[in-house]
């Protein structure tokens, strides 16, 4: 008996063109993210109509289909050798992805929550480079905090480390970073010396810099960054540059918001903040359902998370649809403000040594245990976790672990 399929709709063409990334392969990308929606027809212009764009053929359609519909598409992506559904993207940070199912998967919503100056972006661009590390696979990372520019000089502090090795005795901070290029350029304008060398010629000739060059260069074609805005990136932004860079890549793209509330969510309008967030965040499961990919937004706290000991799920700013509609939610919270104190076992002098480590909870986890403890050292001259990092041994607040 012939299964019967229900209509699609694939009118239209996508503006897309073919680019050849240095040392690869042909791959089809957008000819601008940025670019707007055509307008809309008008009395003053009524030859102008909507382009319609085709559904990527990894985008989740939503059409009626039967079980058995669902059941032969599956058959035919195992059969041709598409398993990319069912394989996550691992963060990178070994532990955490242990308790995750491996990894980042798609269709899924992750939040990285945390009170500020915890390291949360931090984490977020280093899950993003772990991934765009493969030679398959792309990131799209918007910063409303930070310009494009400031995250490169973040990754090549990172990369002067190289984690998971972690090699602090080369590291490379920020301003060293700027007083080198500064010095080279002063050099050239008091004429001693007489080349005038870009940017990258100073990065690659310096020894300080120039292996953190060479490793950001093995992923720079697969990171891509757009230094977001409340007033223009709006949700709806999001989904066009998301489901263009969807098509441009296979599907292969993880998408990183730093962060949340700063979405703007025109032409809607939101009652209060709760309202607010509560559209956003239905607004990125729906990208990451619809058209197939992993979303992994940072969040920011509220006045009471801030005050809190330790900072938990509901403590973060909006409503409690950040908990319903989130698939793993990831806390983080320094590990010396929430060891217990007021324990037999504690020490404050040995304490001191945790100031430099954040502990990660899993508060919620829909494919695995929630509520598990896992901590990181953090180098944050570098920008940079060490990712091996291990279950919370010691006793913390409101979670009565006895230190072995």
């Amino acid at each position: 008996m012939a299964t019967r399929r229900f209509p699609d709709d694939n009118a239209g063409d996508s503006p897309i063109s073919e680019s050849t990334p240095p040392g690869g392969s042909s791959v089809r990308v957008p000819r601008s993210i940025n670019t707007p929606p055509p307008p809309p027809p008008s009395a003053n212009n009524p030859t102008v109509r909507p382009q319609r764009r085709p559904p990527s053929k990894n985008a989740i359609q939503h059409m009626p289909r039967t079980l058995a519909q669902v059941l032969n598409d599956a058959n035919e992506q195992v059969v041709r050798g598409d398993l990319s559904e069912l394989v996550p993207q691992p963060t990178g940070f070994d532990p955490l992805d242990g308790l995750i199912g491996g990894g980042l998967r798609k269709t899924e919503l992750v939040l990285l929550g945390g009170a500020q100056g915890i390291g949360k972006t931090i984490a977020a661009m280093q899950m993003a480079r772990n991934i765009a590390m493969r030679p398959d696979q792309y990131v799209f990372y918007l910063s409303y905090e930070h310009t494009e520019t400031h995250l490169m000089s973040r990754l090549l502090c990172l990369e002067s480390i190289n984690p998971p090795e972690v090699d602090v005795r080369s590291g490379l901070k920020l301003k060293d970073l700027f007083d080198t290029i500064i010095s080279q350029r002063a050099r050239e304008i008091l004429g001693r010396d007489s080349r005038s060398e870009s940017l990258q010629m100073i990065l690659r000739e310096n020894p300080r810099t120039s292996m953190a060059l060479a490793r950001m260069s093995k992923y720079a074609d697969r990171f891509i960054m757009v230094k977001a805005s409340p007033a223009v990136t709006t949700l709806n932004a999001i989904r066009e540059m998301t489901g263009r860079l969807s098509e441009a890549t296979g599907g292969n793209v993880t998408v990183f918001v730093d962060y949340l509330q700063k979405i703007a969510i025109h032409p809607e309008r939101a009652a209060d903040e709760n309202d607010k967030v509560t559209i956003i965040v239905e607004g990125l499961k729906d990208i990451a359902l619809s058209l197939g990919v992993p979303v992994l937004s940072i969040v920011a706290s509220d006045r009471d998370g801030l005050r809190a000991k330790r900072l938990h799920l509901f403590h973060l700013r909006g409503s409690s649809a950040l908990d319903y509609e989130c698939d793993i939610a990831v806390i983080m919270n320094n590990k010396y403000h929430i060891l217990a104190k007021d324990h037999v076992a504690f020490n404050p002098y040995q304490a001191k040594q945790f100031r430099d480590w954040v502990v990660f909870t899993v508060e919620k986890n829909r494919a695995g245990r929630a509520m598990m403890d896992m901590e990181f050292q953090l180098h944050a001259p570098y920008f940079c976790f060490d990712p091996r990092g291990q279950q919370v041994q010691q006793q913390l607040i409101d979670d009565k672990i006895i230190e072995s």
